[in-house]
């Protein structure tokens, strides 16, 4: 990976970190294809990459996944999960948890133990703990998104689940490399929202071979505007993120943000308020965070 220079980049006059300019840097590294996964989620990259064939089999990713043990136990854990055993009747085989989840909820799960294996990526203690708390976050954002969108805005409800594992992807990136520029988390607050979130998150995603919708919505989370009442895959990733119980560690704003969005969107759902539909899916958004962390 190309690393700034003090003098070229990452330091302006005085000594002072040009926080814009590392993070234009970084998303620049990120659009080049210069990231670096973990070399144990290669199956995973490589199922993501089978699932773009539209004559992938369950056979192949069967075949393919088996080589992976714990992502074959995440993907089975799934198909058990209450959002996903509608029978109550438990999966044993690979096989038969493929074709309970759908190819859909399978990519997403690849993707999640991507962005989960990511957490091991900073080079200290203190940036690793930062990225498990983001990972924390993350799970959160992801089962509330599924739940909204198939009981609020009325999205896919598998769109919504993978645009929640992927949200913040760019801030995982972030950590990855924040060794390489001492200061920079510390100085970050306040330009990392709307500025390098969307660069260099746009950028890692494309990288990703994301969606152009799932992009879209993200460009909505990043500008932080809510519609009332909420209705696009966006307005679903953006109402997960702010009713969240774990804010992200790179959040600039206060913890108590949400009430007046939750209190407004409550008034105009009627009898069913928002509260009322995630107290109902209690169980449902349980099980698929502990699909996500096991």
């Amino acid at each position: 990976m190309k690393l700034l220079a003090r003098d070229q980049v990452a330091f302006g006059k005085g000594g002072n970190m040009d926080v814009r300019a590392v993070l234009e840097e970084l998303a620049a590294e990120a659009a080049r294809g210069d990231m670096l996964f973990p070399t144990h989620t290669e199956v995973a990259l490589q199922v993501r990459r089978a699932l773009e064939d539209p004559d992938c089999s369950s056979q192949r990713l069967c075949t393919l996944i088996s080589t992976e043990p714990l992502l074959s136990a995440r993907i089975v854990g799934l198909a058990n999960s209450v959002a996903y055993n509608t029978t109550g009747t438990a999966v044993k085989d690979l096989h038969s948890a493929i074709s309970r989840i759908g190819f859909s909820a399978l990519r997403s799960m690849a993707t999640a133990f991507i962005v989960r294996q990511m957490q091991e990526m900073p080079a200290t203690p203190e940036h690793r703990a930062l990225a498990a708390r983001l990972w924390e976050h993350t799970t959160h954002v992801a089962a509330l998104a599924r739940v909204i969108a198939r009981r609020v805005t009325h999205q896919d409800p598998e769109a919504a689940f993978f645009a929640g594992i992927v949200h913040e992807m760019g801030g995982f990136y972030l950590l990855s490399r924040a060794s390489a520029f001492p200061g920079l988390l510390e100085a970050i607050f306040g330009v990392w929202h709307g500025t390098g979130e969307s660069r260099i998150g746009r950028a890692v995603l494309q990288g990703l071979a994301v969606p152009a919708t799932a992009l879209d919505a993200f460009a909505v989370l990043w500008r932080g505007y809510l519609s009332l009442p909420p209705e696009s895959l966006g307005d679903t990733l953006l109402l997960a993120n702010e009713l969240a119980p774990v804010a992200s560690p790179l959040a600039d704003l206060p913890a108590d943000k949400h009430g007046g969005a939750s209190a407004d969107i409550d008034m105009q759902l009627g009898e069913e308020t928002l509260h009322g539909i995630l107290a109902d899916s209690a169980e449902e958004i349980a099980s698929l965070l502990a699909a996500l962390r096991t």
